[in-house]
C-alpha cells in the first residue's frame, strides 16, 4: 500500500465549524456571566487571541518512545485550524529504514510492507513544515511529538522554524476537575469531548486532539486566559511576581521599537528593542522569561515607556542612543562605549606605533576601536614584529644621542635613538607602516606567513598560534577602521529598502542616522512624488557635525548597524556616493582565516 502526502484542505471534505468554541470573560471580571466569543472585533486582548490564530495539531506515530535511542517516525498526521474552523489536512506514511517492532504493529495498525513505498523523512519532513508554517503547534504530549520533528529536523539539516507549541496536557491538568476525569489521556478526554475516537493512527488522533483543544479554550473564559501568551503563561510555573506586574503591558503598542523599564524612582532598569512592543514587553511576565537578572528586574519594575520608530533599524540605533544615555544596571552590552582602545601612529620627528584611549586631532593614523586593551596589545606586537620602527616611549629630539636599546641589537629596530638611520629611510619605514595600518596589510600578512611556516616545519605549533591571533586582531582592526571611516567621511547617505507598506528610507550623515521614515507605496509610485517626499524628510532630519576621523559622528555600534543594514540585500542608493565594496583588509582577513584554520588542523 503506497502512501502520498496530503497537503490539502481541498481533498478532504468541505470545512466545518466546531461547536462550542467561545471566548474568555471580559478582563477583570473572571466570573462574569457574558463571555465575549474570540472573533469579537471590539475587544483588544492584548496579544495573539486563539481566535485569530492559526494552529496546526499534529500527532505522529514512531518505532519506539526515542528518536536518541534509534526511534524514527512511521506516521505524520495534522489539522490546521483557526476560529473554530478546519482550514487543512496533513497526513503521511514515513518509511523509517527499519523494522517496526511487533508491539507497534499490534498497536497502530502499521506494518512493514505500509511502509515500503512510503516517503523518506527528507520528503515527509520539508513538505510538514511547509503545511505548519506560520502557525502554533499542539501536541498532546508534546515533547514527544516536537522532540522527534526536531531530532529530525538537525539530522537533515533544517533549521527548525522556532514554533510556538500549547501542549493539551499541562493545559488539561490546569482546566479539567478530577471528578470530570479519570487522567488526562487522549482517550479519555476525547470520549467527553470529541466523537472521534483515537486508534494510535497520527490524523485520527490529530482530529480527536483538534476537538479537545477547543473544549479547554471553551473552560479558559473564566481564567482570563485569552491569547497565546496567556495560555503559555497559564501552563508554566509563572512566578508571583511575574503575574502581579502583567499590567505593565497594558497600553504597549504592536508596532517596532524600544521599551525601557522604569522603578518606582523612574530611573531606567533596562531598554530593550523589539519588532513588536506589545508581545516583547509581555514575554516577561511569560514561562519565556527565565534569566535570573530580568526576574530581579521585573520586581523592581513599576512602569514601561516605549518609543515607536519607524523601521527597524531606527529602533536599534535608539536602544544604543538610550542604554549610553542612561547606562541601565540590568543591560550587560553597549554601556561603556568608552572602554575600547586605537592604535596611533604618532606625528612627531620619529614616529611610533602607540595604544591609546581615543582618536586625537592631528595628523596621526589611527585604527581601531579594539574590544579590548589585549587585542590591541596583540595588533600592536604585530606591527612591531613586521616592521623596525621604535617601540620607545617618548618623543625623540630630531638629532637623538644616547644609546642603542636591546632591540637595536636584535636588529628590530633602525635605532633612531643613537643616529644608526636617517630621518629619511627611518620615514620610509614609517610608511610603510602606514600602508599597513590604512590601505592594505599585505606586508603583514606575507611576513607572518613565512614566519608561521617556519615555525610549523619545527613543529612550534603553540609559537604559530600565537602569530596567527595577533595578526587577526590587527586585520580585523584594519578592515573595521575602513569600514567606519568609509561611511563617516560621507556628509550624506539616503538609502532605501523594501518594506511591506512601502520603501524604508535612512537619512545618514557622517556615519550618524539623521532620519528614518516609511515612504509610502502610493507616493513611492506616484512620477515625481518622491524626490518631493524626501526633500521633506530632509528638513526634519538631525544636523550632524563630522568627528575626528576614521571616528563617525556617533556610538561605534551604531554605525556598525547601519552598515550592516546598508549591505543588506535589497538596500538602493536614493544620493551619496557611498560604496559598499570590500577594502582590503577584507580579502587577507578570509584567506587569512583559511590558513588558520589549516594550520588549527596541522
Amino acid at each position: 500500500m503506497a502512501a502520498t502526502l496530503g497537503v490539502t484542505s481541498d481533498s478532504f471534505p468541505p470545512r466545518r465549524r466546531l461547536t462550542g468554541f467561545v471566548g474568555p470573560a471580559t478582563y477583570g471580571h473572571p466570573m462574569a456571566s457574558h463571555q465575549p466569543a474570540f472573533d469579537d472585533p471590539d475587544i483588544d486582548w492584548g496579544g495573539r487571541p486563539l481566535h485569530d490564530t492559526t494552529f496546526c495539531v499534529v500527532d505522529l506515530e514512531t518505532t519506539g518512545g526515542s528518536p536518541a535511542k534509534g526511534s524514527r517516525i512511521t506516521e505524520i498526521g495534522a489539522v490546521k485550524v483557526r476560529g473554530g474552523e478546519i482550514l487543512g489536512e496533513f497526513q503521511t506514511l514515513v518509511n523509517p529504514d527499519q523494522l517496526i517492532p511487533a508491539f507497534i504493529t499490534v498497536l497502530t495498525g502499521i506494518t512493514d510492507q505500509m511502509l515500503v513505498e512510503a516517503p523518506r523523512i527528507a520528503e515527509a519532513l520539508p513538505s510538514f513544515l511547509e503545511f505548519a508554517h506560520g502557525t502554533v503547534l499542539v501536541a498532546h504530549n508534546a515533547p514527544f511529538d516536537v522532540g522527534f520533528l526536531k531530532h529530525a529536523s538537525r539530522e537533515l539539516g533544517i533549521t527548525w522554524p522556532g514554533f510556538d507549541v500549547i501542549d493539551t496536557v499541562p493545559l488539561a491538568r490546569r482546566v479539567l476537575l478530577r471528578d470530570e476525569v479519570p487522567n488526562v489521556k487522549l482517550s479519555t478526554l476525547a470520549a467527553r469531548f470529541s466523537p472521534v475516537q483515537p486508534d494510535h493512527r497520527a490524523l485520527t488522533d490529530a482530529r480527536a486532539t483538534v476537538d479537545v483543544l477547543h473544549a479547554l479554550f471553551e473552560r479558559l473564559g473564566t481564567w482570563n486566559v485569552a491569547t497565546v501568551e496567556d495560555v503559555a503563561s497559564f501552563t508554566s510555573k509563572v512566578t508571583p511576581q511575574q503575574r502581579r506586574k502583567r499590567h505593565l503591558a497594558d497600553g504597549v503598542p504592536d508596532a517596532p521599537g524600544v521599551y525601557l523599564f522604569r522603578d518606582a524612582r523612574d530611573e531606567v532598569l533596562y531598554v530593550g528593542t523589539s519588532r513588536s512592543l506589545r508581545t516583547r514587553v509581555r514575554s516577561y511576565f511569560t514561562k519565556a522569561e527565565t534569566r535570573s537578572r530580568m526576574g530581579e528586574m521585573i520586581a523592581l519594575a513599576e512602569r514601561v515607556d516605549t518609543v515607536v520608530c519607524s523601521t527597524d533599524t531606527e529602533a536599534r540605533v535608539r536602544e544604543l542612543r538610550l542604554i549610553d544615555r542612561h547606562r541601565p544596571p540590568y543591560n550587560r552590552r553597549s554601556k561603556f562605549p568608552e572602554r575600547v582602545s586605537w592604535l596611533r601612529l604618532t606625528d612627531e620627528p620619529w614616529p611610533r606605533v602607540s595604544l591609546v584611549r581615543s582618536v586625537t586631532e592631528g595628523a596621526a593614523t589611527h585604527i581601531g576601536p579594539f574590544g579590548s586593551r589585549r587585542q590591541a596589545e596583540a595588533a600592536l606586537a604585530t606591527l612591531h614584529d613586521a616592521f623596525r620602527i621604535r617601540q620607545c616611549s617618548g618623543r625623540l629630539p630630531i638629532k637623538p644621542s644616547r644609546a642603542a636599546c636591546v632591540l637595536a641589537e636584535l636588529g628590530q629596530c633602525l635605532s633612531p635613538c643613537d643616529g644608526a638611520v636617517t630621518p629619511a629611510d627611518y620615514l620610509l619605514e614609517v610608511s610603510r607602516v602606514r600602508t599597513a595600518m590604512t590601505a592594505d596589510p599585505v606586508e603583514v600578512v606575507s611576513h607572518l606567513e613565512q614566519r608561521m611556516a617556519h615555525l610549523a616545519e619545527s613543529q612550534r605549533f603553540e609559537d604559530a598560534a600565537v602569530l596567527r591571533d595577533r595578526a587577526a586582531s590587527l586585520i580585523r582592526a584594519v578592515r573595521r577602521t575602513q569600514r567606519l571611516d568609509s561611511l563617516a567621511a560621507e556628509p550624506e547617505v539616503i538609502a532605501a529598502a523594501p518594506h511591506a507598506d512601502g520603501w524604508q528610507v535612512h537619512v545618514i550623515r557622517h556615519g550618524r542616522l539623521a532620519a528614518a521614515a516609511i515612504l509610502p507605496r502610493q507616493v513611492a509610485t506616484t512620477r515625481g512624488a518622491t524626490a518631493g517626499w524626501v526633500d521633506i524628510l530632509l528638513t526634519t532630519a538631525e544636523t550632524v557635525e563630522p568627528a575626528i576621523r576614521p571616528m563617525p559622528a556617533a556610538l561605534i555600534e551604531e554605525t556598525e548597524a547601519l552598515l550592516r543594514w546598508l549591505e543588506s540585500p535589497g538596500v538602493r542608493m536614493v544620493r551619496g556616493s557611498w560604496s559598499s565594496a570590500w577594502p582590503a583588509a577584507a580579502r587577507h582577513l578570509e584567506r587569512f582565516d583559511v590558513d588558520l584554520q589549516v594550520a588549527r588542523l596541522a
